[in-house]
């Protein structure tokens, strides 16, 4: 289970899902400020704590950032929340057509096996 669901709190994607996202949406199009901050700040968060610390390696000081404003935090978690949204949604509905593709074929293999009463008139 999900940590902030138990400790009360709302389920939100990742931010290795937010980063990888902000990624790929910065191919598509160009991010204005906010979001290239909002990038940047998720970034650094993941490659620290993915690096390898015997690396010696760090985020480059002229891209790191520490902190957000208020306005961009509360943009990262909306963010993030519509990424696990989406996630679940996803994750439900492939369920919900694995079930149904089931219950269809057994209903098949039934049809099939099932001993047919012959009818002449």
């Amino acid at each position: 289970m999900n940590m902030r669901a138990l400790k009360g709190e709302l389920p939100t994607g990742t931010d290795a899902e937010a980063c990888a996202y902000l990624n790929t949406a910065s191919l598509t199009q160009p991010m204005d400020h906010d979001w290239t901050q909002i990038y940047l700040y998720i970034a650094t968060k993941v490659y620290e704590k993915w690096r390898t610390k015997e690396s010696g390696v760090t985020m480059p000081g002229d891209i790191r950032v520490e902190s957000l404003n208020d306005d961009q935090m509360r943009d990262l978690n909306r963010l993030k929340a519509w990424l696990y949204r989406k996630r679940t949604t996803v994750r439900e509905d492939r369920d919900r057509a694995e079930r149904r593709q089931k219950k269809e074929e057994a209903k098949a293999k039934e049809l099939e096996t099932r001993a047919v009463q012959p009818t002449f008139f």
